[in-house]
């Protein structure tokens, strides 16, 4: 089932757009790109989100959803989705201190990394996050710890049921990198063998992957880690009286359109096929945890850039404007995998009308294959006009890449009142060159003077 957008997600987007030209957050002073994050359209897929699991768990069924951190490392933006009750999933010290910024509980935050410290694993276990470990080394370190009764703690299994159709998003392949691999030969059994030998396992993680995978498949990698709970649970109640495991983290990954405003797949039909295809999921038996992340935020972000030239070569057009690979590298790198809509807007910041002009739409960065979009028929874009990438509200400006130096763009929430008025709330001031030479060690910088001095 496809979820048409509402009039007003568009309508907002639109306003939101000519207000960032009239209020100067894309000015050539200023900053010539700036990343608009529409709050009303977090909050909605938020709340979508919880109703979609809420209508096939058993009453009282515990189910936590967390964030997926790398999707958008924003404090405001985590602080947002937790008022929404939406936790976080870090992978690193540097997002579990974000999420700790946000004001998010431990209660709601899961640690998944493939190679984390044993820093890493003495604070999780310090502060009572849920943790699960990646492979055997780690289980050893945890071994070590000698975790206590309370702690929430699983194992991350590889269900190996095959990718999708982007490669590097496929993460539940025969070789992936991450998790416990579930189909080697007497990887079950040692999986199995694993929970009876320490008391402190009581949870199991999955994750198929997202962007490219088909939903039936991420139903099948949900399937695969309930039978081994099921078994787990079975052989220890035969042991020791009672079931071990009491928690399924289903890991994320919604895929998301990029092909129209359209919100194609919805929770509602991830959450109707997970009930079809693991019956027992969500008969209460089991809590649950999910990690979704690009399809919370992707379709309420736009990266608005001014269009600083356009010319022609070799009889295209081309807009060259100051969001590329910096912003969108995955689109730049990877384009037949990442396309990005782009929106044409007038120098005021108005919807662009006319006859559509096949265009190229390139980036600040010096390189040729900084382009955003490859002969894309749009209304033609001019100097001092401005460009819009859409459905970018994950990842996209929240985690730039620092080629050339360019500086990050600032990141603004808006809403829109009942009689069309946006505000803005700033979210990440824009980076100055000051900061820029500041992260590129202008404090040393006579540091490898001093070593010559002294060899």
């Amino acid at each position: 089932m496809t979820h048409a957008p509402h009039a007003s997600l568009l309508r907002r987007r639109d306003l939101a757009v000519r207000a960032a030209v009239e209020q100067g957050l894309v000015t050539e002073d200023r900053s010539p790109v700036a990343a608009l994050l529409d709050v009303a359209a977090v909050r909605e897929q938020a709340r979508a989100l919880h109703a979609a699991f809420r209508a096939v768990a058993a009453p009282d069924q515990p189910v936590l959803h967390t964030f997926a951190v790398k999707a958008s490392s924003l404090v405001p933006v985590l602080r947002l989705l937790a008022d929404e009750g939406i936790g976080c999933e870090v992978a690193s010290p540097g997002e579990l201190a974000l999420a700790r910024a946000a004001g998010v509980e431990s209660a709601a935050t899961v640690l998944d990394s493939p190679a984390k410290t044993g820093a890493e694993l003495r604070e999780a276990l310090a502060l009572g996050i849920a943790l699960n470990a990646d492979n055997p080394q780690e289980l050893a370190r945890l071994d070590a710890l000698a975790p206590g009764p309370g702690a929430r703690l699983g194992l991350r299994v590889n269900p190996q049921v095959g990718g999708g159709a982007i490669g590097a998003m496929s993460t539940a392949t025969a070789t992936s990198k991450f998790g416990f691999p579930l189909r080697d030969e007497g990887a079950r059994e040692g999986l199995v063998r694993a929970y009876l030998d320490r008391p402190w396992l009581t949870r199991l993680h999955a994750h198929v992957g997202s962007q490219g995978i088909p939903l039936e498949l991420m139903a099948e990698g949900v399937r695969a880690v309930h039978e081994l709970a099921e078994e787990i649970n079975a052989e220890t109640e035969r042991r020791e009286g009672r079931r071990r495991i009491d928690t399924l983290d289903l890991g994320g990954g919604l895929p998301v359109n990029f092909a129209s405003d359209a919100v194609d797949p919805t929770y509602t039909r991830y959450a109707r096929l997970l009930a079809e295809t693991v019956p027992g999921l969500f008969d209460g038996t089991y809590g649950l945890v999910t990690e979704f992340g690009r399809s919370l935020l992707a379709k309420a972000g736009t990266v608005l850039a001014r269009v600083e030239y356009a010319k022609t070569s070799g009889g295209r057009r081309i807009a060259l404007t100051h969001a590329g690979a910096q912003l969108a590298v995955r689109t730049v790198f990877a384009p037949d995998a990442w396309p990005l809509r782009v929106a044409a807007y007038d120098p005021k910041g108005r919807p662009k009308t006319g006859e559509p002009v096949v265009q190229d739409v390139a980036g600040p960065c010096c390189f040729a294959g900084d382009l955003v979009a490859r002969e894309r028929p749009l209304p033609l874009l001019e100097e001092s006009d401005h460009a819009a990438l859409l459905d970018t509200g994950a990842y996209y400006f929240s985690t730039p890449f620092g080629y050339n130096s360019l500086p990050r763009p600032g990141v603004y929430g808006y809403t829109v009142d009942e009689d069309e008025n946006v505000s803005f709330a700033t979210v990440r001031e824009p980076q100055t060159v000051r900061e820029i030479i500041a992260e590129s060690g202008g404090a040393q910088r006579d540091a490898l003077r001093g070593l010559m001095a002294t060899g």
